[in-house]
């Protein structure tokens, strides 16, 4: 961006020069500015780096928090989420004003993805009812199983028929677009007026969509280098991360509310568990789970703390769902995340921009179908509409597309052209699908769209 901006500067400069003579007033002074704004603009190259100037990054960071909130607030108000603004500005500060270089992305890739899949993960947990979740948790196991497996199923036969990949190259775009985003489904369920039952569920699903593309695309990734798939090793590796999730999740997090009451430092409770969640993230790593079902199931049990206290009789720590630390820790990495994805969008090959466009459509038909086999009549056509719709892709599809450049797997360059297209167009379906089911009434206001049985009809 800055050469374009440089040229147009000269070439302003040269016709003020040539059109308006020095003697009918001083306009050496306009030119003087002119010159000085084309130095300054000039001190924001960075074609000698990865990465702009730090004064210049700070006013993009303030720029981001800015459409972060004006973002949130137009989303309560309007129903459009903030997570396209978001993209969009990662595309202008990105490929197209050039601040950020994509190798300085690429590089900060692993640590960034890192701290928002356990934070936005952990903070799902926190805002899941546990009960509502064991109550629809066939509904959301069906949906991100069934979901999962129709959408990788068709990206595949597209990826390989019309790019021309081979299949398992194909499969493992399919993995890695399979699942919705639960960093966005997340934060768009807490503002729809649907039923609590059916808000468990989508972010559940999501949650799990998420935890199925990741194992699964990092056994795709061996597979790919290796030249064949072995699904012993899928069915190995999957048993495992699971395991590995809810053992670390329960059993750490049952005890860690007992042991944190006896912590005198309440003032920093909040700090400590997420230290103790950072700790269990690099467990999971180390003993083969990707550190996301740990810190969902971790965070269900601090946020379901007054059901458990229960249950266990035990005095809780002081760690509340609504603790302003952790909200602005969540706002912050979210916000920051799909800037992130905006600015590693590339605009190489107009293929892949049809290609994420027509497979999105796709996708979303499929979601309808298995919506249909999913729902029972007990779904209104309100959360029918609004599950349907729920088809954005996000952080694990947007983190999982940088890995084929760092491992060298062919057609490395085109997973994260195609999985930008995939992410903003899934989120416009999205948006539009919600915004025309804002016009669904609900069955009853108190309830949302789940219909709950009725007495007669359970005696009956």
């Amino acid at each position: 961006m800055n050469p374009i901006i440089l040229s147009l500067l000269q070439l302003f400069r040269g016709q003020i020069e040539d059109f308006i003579p020095l003697s009918s007033f001083d306009s050496s002074l306009i030119l003087d500015k002119l010159a000085e704004l084309q130095d300054s603009i000039g001190t924001l190259s960075i074609q000698d780096g990865p990465i702009a100037s730090a004064h210049v990054i700070l006013l993009a960071a303030g720029v981001v928090i800015f459409l972060g909130v004006a973002g949130e607030a137009f989303f309560k108000k309007t129903g459009i989420p903030d997570v396209a603004f978001l993209m969009i500005l990662g595309v202008i500060i990105g490929p197209i004003f050039g601040l950020i270089q994509p190798e300085a992305v690429i590089q900060v890739v692993p640590y960034f993805a890192a701290l928002a899949l356990i934070i936005i993960m952990f903070d799902g947990g926190l805002n899941l009812d546990i009960k509502h979740v064991i109550r629809t948790a066939h509904f959301s196991v069906t949906l991100a199983v069934l979901g999962f497996i129709l959408s990788v199923a068709m990206i595949t036969f597209a990826a390989h028929f019309a790019l021309g990949w081979s299949w398992l190259e194909s499969i493992l775009l399919g993995s890695i677009v399979g699942g919705s985003s639960s960093a966005i489904v997340f934060g768009l369920v807490r503002n729809i007026k649907i039923s609590e039952e059916t808000k468990s569920m989508l972010s559940f699903e999501s949650a799990l969509t998420d935890i199925l593309a990741t194992i699964i695309a990092f056994i795709l990734f061996e597979a790919v280098l290796a030249g064949h798939f072995d699904l012993q090793t899928l069915e190995e590796t999957l048993g495992r991360a699971v395991i590995v999730g809810l053992v670390l999740g329960f059993g750490v997090g049952i005890p860690w509310m007992y042991v944190s009451t006896k912590l005198g430092n309440a003032q920093h409770a909040y700090m400590l568990t997420l230290g103790v969640l950072f700790v269990l993230f690099f467990l999971a790593n180390s003993f083969g789970e990707s550190g996301a079902l740990t810190a969902l199931v971790f965070g269900l049990m601090i946020g379901n703390k007054r059901h458990l206290s229960k249950i266990l009789r035990f005095k809780l720590p002081k760690i509340e769902m609504d603790d302003p630390t952790h909200n602005q820790l969540t706002f912050l990495v979210r916000s920051f995340f799909f800037v992130f994805v905006g600015l590693m969008a590339s605009f190489g090959q107009i293929e892949y921009l049809i290609f994420g466009i027509l497979i999105t459509i796709v996708v979303y038909f499929g979601r309808i179908i298995v919506g249909k086999v999913t729902l029972t009549k007990r779904f209104s056509h309100l959360d029918r509409a609004v599950t349907n719709a729920m088809i954005p892709r996000g952080l694990a599809a947007a983190v999982l597309a940088t890995y084929p450049i760092t491992l060298g797997i062919s057609n490395a360059d085109a997973y994260p052209q195609i999985v930008f297209f995939i992410i903003l167009s899934s989120v416009i379906i999205t948006t539009i699908g919600l915004g025309k089911s804002k016009k669904i009434p609900p069955p009853e206001s108190i309830e949302g769209g789940f219909i709950k049985p009725n007495k007669d009809s359970q005696r009956k």
